[in-house]
């Protein structure tokens, strides 16, 4: 059989991009005689939040010895009623998992990457009826992120999309995490890496990053902040036009009185 990675490796050039290379060792195992993991053998689960030429997250889960992948152009959501599609994608290898940084212009998936979540996750039946139910399309499992939890599943669908890509939507469970959309989106209340601050980048990605990130983080007294400010800032040019301070002084009272 060919290697599982091999996909992923024709479609990076690794003198180029920061991109842990792919272990060849690492064969396609998904099947009847796949080996099931130790009691205390943890498999990972990661999503990473990808700027590239749009936006999506990469959500990714262990099984023999790789990442299975599919892209969320949406993202997760906890309502069990929203279903977000997921375009299963190359197997990429286990070292991604804690992949974060810039993907320079020109290579596959250029943009910024950031690790929005990770920890592991729990298929239900275990590591082989994982390995049957993946191939019969129908994947159910329990995630143990530190911002994700409780129970979801990975259906493959019939919609069409590239011909070379398969159609998956990624459900949550109704289980005591779900919650309404319309009462809390994750994917705005939860911002940013889990790993720390997101990797510096001159890029358009890590500036809609940034953007993301001081929108969630903004507060109500910013207005004023800026009005005094304003009121504060001295006037240069001729002293003769007494007119541009007065302006200013009554944009500023005016800010103050408006409030947030």
């Amino acid at each position: 059989m060919n290697d599982r990675l091999d996909l992923y490796n024709r479609k990076r050039r690794f003198d180029e991009t920061p991109e842990p290379a792919g272990n060849k060792a690492a064969k396609k195992r998904v099947g009847r005689n796949a080996a099931r993991p130790g009691p205390d053998e943890g498999l990972s689960y990661v999503i990473q939040e990808h700027h590239a030429r749009r936006l999506h997250y990469d959500f990714r889960l262990e099984l023999n010895g790789a990442l299975l992948s599919w892209a969320v152009p949406k993202g997760p959501s906890l309502d069990p009623s929203v279903k977000r599609l997921a375009v299963h994608v190359e197997d990429h290898p286990v070292e991604y998992g804690s992949f974060e940084g810039e993907i320079p212009p020109g290579n596959y998936g250029a943009g910024t990457v950031i690790v929005w979540d990770r920890g592991t996750w729990e298929p239900v039946g275990g590591a082989a009826e994982a390995a049957r139910a993946y191939r019969a399309g129908k994947l159910k499992f329990h995630l143990h992120g530190e911002k994700l939890h409780g129970g979801w599943t990975l259906v493959r669908s019939h919609m069409r999309g590239n011909a070379d890509k398969e159609q998956w939507l990624l459900i949550k469970e109704r289980d005591d995490e779900a919650r309404p959309e319309s009462e809390y989106d994750v994917l705005a209340e939860q911002p940013g890496s889990v790993l720390g601050a997101a990797p510096a980048s001159d890029g358009k990605g890590g500036k809609q990053a940034s953007k993301q990130t001081s929108k969630q983080t903004s507060k109500p007294k910013d207005k004023q902040v800026a009005a005094k400010r304003t009121a504060a800032a001295p006037v240069r040019g001729d002293p003769k036009r007494p007119d541009i301070v007065a302006t200013r002084g009554r944009a500023a009272r005016g800010a103050q009185a408006a409030g947030p």
